[in-house]
């Protein structure tokens, strides 16, 4: 079997040098990308062509000796097949309707053929890629997919969500439930097309007190992997709750996931002391150093790398890439991570 650098390291092996992929490392900054969506007129039609899709996945691996590919999708394709409707407004972001907190989750109809597309995406990146790369695949956890449900588009402190978890506990725990349900057939339905890791994206995971913080990620998160892994044992799990600050220890104890993604605010010393000994850890530079680039990126990546060299260790950002990073910052990077300079 051909060797995976960032596979092993998921399944608990230490490599020197770390591994390495970023998140949206297909996306804006690359001109081939802008190209290629200007083309197609919009982010939505590009997720659901698969031959575009597929070629958008494959595009930085052209430039960059990343060790793994990101599947080139949406997390609200998800709702979109749960039966919202879904678009992209220009310059604003997505929508969906009918908003949750006017609808009811019975009158939802699905449309599951909408996934059909993403897996034929999978198919097509994984006759492409390099013998060494790991395909990822991912989804985004109930919590963060169910903010965007409730409130009809993105709210950086998700009140309509929060809110609703105090007045209708129970129609958000239907949310919740339906999002977990579809979210473990959907990661399946990737790791049968081809994919060979998979990643559950809780962006908005920071907005919680720890008591909804305990409900609403980590026990859904541990749900998903625990149904997940009885389909697919052999299948690593990367959590990322985005914000979860001090309550990463328990998010890694108690819902199973297979390693861990730190965001840009967390210490990797801290990290590399409070989670779990051998846990594979993700992460995790500012996406802002690498925008900056210089010598305050070089100080970053070294102090990443040597707090956590003593564990597995897949190197990545905190968050997305930029759109306004400069390609050369990012060559200069892998040459950082590769050499070990």
């Amino acid at each position: 079997m051909q060797d995976k650098p960032l596979l092993s390291v998921l399944r608990g092996k230490r490599r020197d040098p770390p591994p390495m992929w970023l998140m949206r490392q297909a996306g804006r900054y690359l001109p081939e990308y802008r190209a290629l969506r200007a083309d197609k007129g919009g982010f939505l039609e590009l997720v659901y062509d698969s031959d575009a899709a597929a070629e958008v996945t494959v595009q930085p691996l052209r430039r960059f000796a990343f060790d793994g590919a990101i599947l080139f999708s949406d997390i609200l394709i998800v709702p979109h097949a749960i039966g919202q409707d879904l678009w992209f407004e220009a310059g604003e972001g997505p929508r969906l309707a009918p908003r949750m907190t006017e609808a009811r989750v019975r009158d939802l109809k699905p449309a599951m053929e909408r996934l059909e597309p993403i897996y034929e995406t999978v198919r097509r990146v994984k006759s492409q890629l390099p013998a060494n790369t790991t395909f990822l695949g991912f989804a985004g956890s109930p919590w963060t997919v169910a903010t965007y449900m409730i409130a009809g588009q993105g709210s950086r402190e998700q009140a309509e969500a929060r809110t609703l978890a105090y007045t209708d506990p129970g129609k958000i725990n239907a949310i919740l439930d339906l999002v977990a349900q579809v979210t473990v057939d959907y990661l399946s339905g990737q790791v049968a097309a081809g994919v060979e890791a998979v990643q559950l994206f809780d962006s908005w995971a920071g907005s919680l007190s720890p008591d909804q913080f305990e409900r609403f990620v980590i026990a859904r998160n541990a749900w998903i992997v625990s149904e997940f892994h009885k389909r697919h044992p052999d299948v690593p799990v990367i959590g990322f709750p985005k914000g979860a600050g001090g309550k990463l220890g328990a998010y890694a104890r108690e819902t199973g996931v297979d390693a861990i993604g730190l965001d840009e605010t967390v210490d990797p010393v801290w990290a590399d002391r409070e989670l779990p000994s051998g846990l594979p850890v993700q992460g995790n530079l500012d996406p802002l150093a690498l925008l900056a680039g210089g010598e305050p990126m070089r100080q970053s990546v070294r102090r990443i790398l040597d707090a956590l060299g003593g564990r597995p260790h897949i190197f990545n950002l905190g968050h997305g890439i930029s759109k306004e990073t400069p390609i050369a910052h990012v060559e200069e990077l892998v040459h950082l991570v590769k050499s070990g300079k």
